[in-house]
């Protein structure tokens, strides 16, 4: 809700016309280079994931993980 909010009061002071056109291409700039390194994060990170996770005796090898375990 809060940021239905937020980006209305964006839209609104954009299309109000008093923004300069500079401002408009450094934060499109500064957004898609966010973009970039989150993208990249989450590719490292999945890719440097564990392929086989390890179990002990009914608990699971990593917090969040639902894994089978050994009898």
């Amino acid at each position: 809700m809060e940021q239905d909010l937020k980006l209305r009061l964006i839209e609104d002071k954009l299309n109000s016309g008093e923004v300069k056109h500079e401002d408009i291409v450094t934060l499109f700039l500064a957004l898609q280079h966010q973009n970039f390194v989150l993208g990249n994060s989450l590719t490292n990170l999945v890719q440097k994931w564990p392929k086989v996770h390890p179990t002990i005796n009914e608990v699971p090898a990593m917090f969040g993980i639902l894994l089978e375990t050994k009898d």
